[in-house]
């Protein structure tokens, strides 16, 4: 073929489709190969047969080939066929070789001329044959007959699609000279996916079935309906000839025959024929893995980087090495560590933007959990002036007091205090488990030793468990401490004196307005959140853009806050938690108006919703900050929940007092175990977890006594070890293939480009230079449609006229009805039921 240096390419492709056969398609490796398209019955058979001079593809009427086959043919001084899925198996008879493919296809898609996606691989080693790599594909139909399935035509496009999309597939259309070669599907596919025609063939088969007096000298000389890459003309055995065993080589012989006495083709004699298109076809592949090699060499290096660590720590890995396992359980359990660590105190390294890590979760319980919960209990003004009335009652008995009893302040204090042992017992249990979480997830990275990461999860459980408990103790001691004595001498207490000052000027009211100026009046918070009880009417929920300051909470259309909505004063407004619908998945809070005023228009309260309870916790501490406090249910046992009726003006100034030096007592107390809660559990927990993992886990697991049976592999394991080191080992030999080859060898330029625009696929327009890539299974993919076809030129009608004035009418005649709509391939969904007209 006048590139002699190149010849070892194509072998090279083979050699590497043995190196990779066991990498499988997760490598997603795509070799370039040559794919065979046509309409049923156009002569793709036998020109495949032609090429292997022999008999070896099934026949029949109708859709005959119902999967892709792989056909590699490879030049070698026996002759014999292989299979993929028979390895070491050799058919030195062909008519088996047909019997096995009819087999193989019926395993799979049965005998309702049902077709599969999957390939049968078939490799043929002839002296008769010149290295080729094709791939047979299903022939084009548009009806469904028999038992085929309604969408025939679309799983058949679909399936093509996928082999010709790929950009290093050539694409060999076939097409029957006695059809109109205008109106062809497989010119009309290979225009979809190559619309500059780089990687298209044009193939003319059953050139001695034209009607008498027509020729193709015109199409064959890439004069009239040209192609970048041209036309070669066949002729194959016909039906009668295949039935009376014509053999292949006679038929050859008719075939050259034919074009040296044929006046319209013997001066082309030497440019056609089934020989001519087998060297045409070797020359342009080994030009096509000449050009894709060095990107497909790129691309075994980077999968072979990805994979090296994992396949390096794999290699050094031996089950049945004594001093190989107690390494790997050394570096496991200190891998484990790091982990937690990191999880925990946080990293730079690996950083995960989708979930918050342990160490992050962990914090928002301390600082926006538990305060939450503290001012739910701080907040609870009607209970707690209810109690100091009845607590200085219950003190006076029958007499009438004339001071304030002080007695009645340490009682409540210390109800108040006791009250504390719910929200910190509470912050215990939710940091532990979230430390349980951390490690199950750390834990689940020695998935590869099942009976190793059960006795870790044991032993670590087991630690955490015992430090819970532990650091609930001293929680209580903490309380108890606070309960044992009262310290009215703090410096921070405003004692008795001051306590009667300003026991006029402490109200509710006034709580939330200290918090504000405390707050200062900048923005708190901003974020999305959706009302959901507006609108109901009106189209369902709405999402808006929230800013809460320490005055208002304001809503806009949008994050820009250009559009406001509405703006909501903070004055009297609490909120209380509104349980989920049945079918809801969001999270709400309602906010409203103590005063029973409408809170907005004609609506007496506002439910927010959030996506997650972690967010709506989130936006209740900033509520919180900003004064909007929670509701509480305010009815005991007894009924007694009414507000108290003061009666007796020195019983109110007596409950106010008291209520003022309980506010800032408790503040004290409130600000205190702030700051001890975080501490405390961070020394008696967390550290201490994190101690026992990093220097004493190691020492438990080695006092089971069971080193050896800890090391032992998981089945799924061992498997996923064994497919990496082979996968590596494939890359690593592919590679090697591919380094042995120099491409500085000499290759056929490519032609330059013609007017293909007489093609008119139905489909959308395709950018040039753009991949178009494979699709799934399933309905037919959409696909660019090329530009709209035009008319043939006056000059290319004329030339036409003057030089084959004999041409084919079909051929000819499209040339002067270039709007005529072709029946092209659909590209949408049928329906379940085609409708039928």
């Amino acid at each position: 073929m006048g590139n002699r240096g190149m010849e070892d390419l194509i072998p090279l492709v083979n050699r590497l489709q043995d190196a990779l056969s066991g990498v499988g398609q997760s490598c997603s490796l795509h070799l370039p190969q040559i794919a065979v398209v046509g309409g049923q019955s156009a002569g793709k058979s036998s020109v495949l047969e032609n090429f292997v001079g022999r008999d070896f593809l099934p026949r029949g009427s109708g859709i005959v080939t119902r999967r892709p086959l792989i056909l590699q043919l490879l030049s070698a001084d026996t002759e014999y066929g292989e299979f993929s899925h028979s390895k070491g198996k050799k058919f030195t008879d062909f008519d088996e070789i047909r019997q096995e493919i009819e087999a193989e296809t019926h395993r799979l898609t049965g005998a309702n001329k049902g077709i599969s996606p999957v390939p049968i691989s078939l490799r043929i080693y002839s002296p008769h044959v010149l290295n080729l790599t094709l791939v047979d594909l299903p022939g084009i139909t548009k009806v469904p007959i028999g038992d085929q399935p309604a969408d025939i035509e679309y799983q058949i496009r679909d399936m093509i699609m996928q082999f010709i999309c790929k950009e290093n597939c050539l694409i060999l259309a076939v097409t029957p000279a006695n059809t109109d070669l205008a109106n062809s599907d497989a010119l009309k596919l290979a225009k979809d996916v190559d619309p500059q025609g780089q990687r298209t063939i044009g193939v003319i088969t059953k050139l001695d079935l034209m009607d008498e007096g027509t020729d193709a000298r015109n199409i064959l000389e890439n004069r009239l309906l040209p192609l970048r890459r041209g036309y070669i003309g066949v002729v194959n055995r016909s039906q009668k000839d295949i039935d009376g065993k014509k053999d292949i080589e006679a038929a050859l012989h008719a075939e050259e025959k034919f074009f040296l006495s044929h006046p319209a083709y013997r001066h082309m004699a030497k440019s056609t024929g089934t020989p001519y298109l087998q060297r045409i076809l070797n020359q342009q592949l080994t030009n096509h893995i000449r050009d894709t090699l060095p990107a497909f060499r790129s691309h075994l290096q980077s999968q072979l980087l990805d994979m090296s660590k994992e396949a390096e720590e794999y290699s050094q890995f031996r089950p049945d090495d004594a001093a190989r396992r107690t390494k790997t359980l050394l570096q496991s359990v200190q891998r484990l560590a790091v982990d937690f660590e990191k999880l925990i105190e946080g990293s730079g390294n690996k950083v995960d933007t989708v979930n918050l890590s342990g160490g992050a979760r962990i914090n928002r319980i301390f600082h926006e959990r538990f305060p939450y919960e503290l001012v739910k209990l701080e907040s609870d003004e009607r209970n707690l002036r209810r109690e100091i009335n009845y607590a200085i009652r219950n003190i006076h008995g029958v007499r009438t007091g004339l001071f304030t009893p002080d007695m009645a302040f340490e009682a409540i204090v210390k109800r108040q205090i006791a009250r504390l042992k719910g929200p910190c017992v509470q912050l215990v249990d939710m940091v532990s488990q979230e430390l349980l979480a951390t490690v199950y997830q750390c834990i689940n990275k020695l998935s590869s030793f099942p009976k190793l990461r059960d006795e870790t999860e044991r032993i670590v459980s087991t630690e955490i468990r015992e430090q819970e408990s532990r650091c609930r103790e001293q929680v209580m001691l903490l309380i108890d401490v606070q309960l044992a004595y009262v310290n009215t001498k703090h410096e921070d207490f405003i004692g008795f004196t001051n306590g009667q000052q300003t026991s006029q000027q402490t109200s509710q009211q006034s709580h939330k307005k200290t918090a504000a100026v405390m707050a200062g009046n900048h923005v708190i918070r901003k974020g999305w959140l959706t009302i959901s009880n507006i609108g109901i009417m009106k189209g369902g929920a709405k999402e808006f853009w929230f800013v809460l300051s320490a005055e208002s909470l304001s809503w806009f259309r949008d994050d820009e806050e250009k559009e406001k909505k509405y703006m909501l004063p903070l004055d009297n407004l609490k909120l209380r938690d509104v349980e989920k619908g049945f079918m809801s998945s969001r999270f709400v809070i309602a906010i409203f108006n103590t005063e029973l005023r409408n809170v907005y228009k004609d609506y007496r309260s506002l439910e927010l919703a959030c996506c997650s309870q972690d967010e709506l916790d989130s936006w209740k501490s900033s509520l919180l900050q900003a004064g909007v406090y929670p509701e509480n249910a305010t009815v005991d046992e007894r009924g007694n929940g009414a507000p108290e009726n003061f009666t007796d003006p020195q019983l109110e100034r007596q409950v106010e007092t008291i209520r003022s030096l309980v506010d800032s007592y408790m503040s004290i107390i409130y600000k205190t175990f702030k700051d001890l809660m975080p501490k405390t559990v961070m020394h008696l927990m967390i550290n201490s977890v994190k101690e026992f993992i990093s220097s004493e886990l190691l020492a438990q697991l080695y006092a089971l006594g069971q080193r050896s049976a800890l090391m032992d592999e998981s089945p799924e394991q061992r498997r996923h070890r064994e497919e990496v080191l082979r996968k590596h080992a494939a890359l690593k030999e592919a590679l090697a293939v591919v380094a042995k080859f120099s491409t500085s060898t000499c290759t056929t330029p490519l032609p330059p480009p013609v007017d293909s625009s007489w093609i008119q696929p139905s489909s959308t327009t395709l950018p040039e230079k753009s991949v178009a890539k494979p699709v799934a299974r399933g309905h037919a993919p959409s696909v660019p449609r090329a530009p709209a076809a035009h008319a043939a030129t006056p000059s290319a009608a004329a030339n036409t006229s003057t030089t084959n004035t004999t041409s084919t009418t079909s051929l000819r005649r499209r040339g002067g009805q270039p709007h005529r709509a072709p029946p092209g391939v659909p590209r949408k969904h049928p329906p379940t039921i085609p409708n039928v007209k």
